[in-house]
C-alpha cells in the first residue's frame, strides 16, 4: 500500500472529508494534533488503530495538496 492508498474520500464517511483508511480519523485531526505538538507516539497512543505510516499518509497527501502551479496575470 503506498502512503496515499492510505487516504480515502467516501461521501458517507465525515462528510466525504479526506480520512485515513476509510477510519473516522480524518487527515485534518492528525495535522492538527501535529501542529498542536503531539508527537507520533502519542497520536499512536491515543488512536491504537492508527498505524506510522498513517501519519506519513495524511502529511504527505496534505503536502500534495499544496503542490500547484501558481499563475501571475502582469
Amino acid at each position: 500500500m503506498t502512503d496515499l492508498a492510505r487516504i480515502t474520500v467516501d461521501p458517507e464517511v465525515c462528510g466525504g472529508r479526506p480520512c485515513i483508511r476509510g477510519l473516522r480519523v480524518r487527515v485534518k485531526d492528525i495535522l492538527d494534533m501535529l501542529a498542536a505538538g503531539a508527537s507520533r507516539d502519542e497520536i499512536l497512543a491515543d488512536y491504537p488503530y492508527l498505524e506510522d505510516a498513517d501519519i506519513t499518509a495524511a502529511l504527505n497527501y496534505a503536502a500534495a495538496q499544496t503542490d500547484h502551479l501558481i499563475l501571475r496575470v502582469a
